[in-house]
């Protein structure tokens, strides 16, 4: 599975927000979007699902046109996880899950016994057989997050689109999330997400994205970022990216 972006513009009345954005992710691979607010991530992350309209540029997957699929089609090929809130419904974990399968049923009809049997394998692949059974409103923001991707792994699509998945959670269960994302990749799944931090998105992503007035400042690997200046333009103050004697790769403020 493919996805590429071409030439994308976006306009929120006279405010242009993307400015002919080209972009192009991979099977396999996570992308992490990273840029001030306002830089155009969210915005990005909502038109690939057609959320929104665009006039200008292209957004395609394996070469047909997002916007030309309907709803239905488009769930069988990506699936969108917004931000966590503090409002969800009295729902158990399991019964959240299977309402992910409703792109492969029709208008009246109920989750069976095959959507049952892949909701319990969703359930191992991302270890929350402990959390199955209790309600949405008690179980921890990381385990509701990991509860989200659950339901978004129960549409069958290959693209994960992550609209900052960490905001609000303590720094265990960020990291819970973000191994957990890794662990999809590993297994074929290409992921897109938005974040604040750039530490997390250094450890776990494949691609950085940086973006900036409405275009890519920088695209590629992590490691790329050691002793860039990019960072520190992009977001106005001095940041150095540096490796570890272990070999990870944090920011370091100047």
């Amino acid at each position: 599975m493919i996805l590429e972006i071409k030439g994308l513009e976006f306009s929120y009345r006279d405010h242009k927000v993307l400015d002919g954005l080209d972009l192009r992710i991979g099977e396999g691979e996570t992308v992490s979007l990273l840029g001030r607010n306002g830089a155009g991530k969210t915005t990005l992350l909502r038109l690939i699902p057609a959320f929104m309209r665009h006039k200008v540029g292209s957004i395609e997957i394996d070469g047909r046109a997002v916007s030309g699929m309907a709803l239905r089609e488009r769930a069988n090929y990506m699936a969108y996880i917004p931000q966590i809130s503090s409002s969800v419904f009295p729902y158990s974990v399991r019964t959240s899950i299977l309402m992910g399968s409703a792109n492969r049923l029709s208008l009246f009809q109920t989750p069976g016994a095959k959507e049952e049997a892949r909701a319990e394998e969703v359930i191992d692949l991302l270890n929350i057989r402990h959390i199955a059974d209790r309600t949405m409103e008690n179980i921890s923001g990381g385990e509701r997050q990991l509860v989200l991707i659950a339901r978004a792994l129960m549409q069958d699509a290959r693209l994960l689109i992550l609209d900052e998945p960490t905001s609000f959670l303590d720094y265990s269960n960020q990291l819970l999330v973000l191994e957990k994302i890794e662990e999809l990749r590993a297994r074929g799944y290409s992921c897109i997400y938005s974040t604040h931090n750039p530490d997390l998105a250094l450890m776990h992503s494949t691609r950085v994205v940086v973006m900036s007035g409405g275009r890519i400042a920088y695209d590629g690997a992590p490691s790329g970022l050691v002793g860039s200046d990019i960072l520190s333009e992009v977001y106005g103050r001095g940041i150095r990216v540096m490796e570890t004697e272990g070999g990870s790769l944090v920011c370091i403020p100047e």
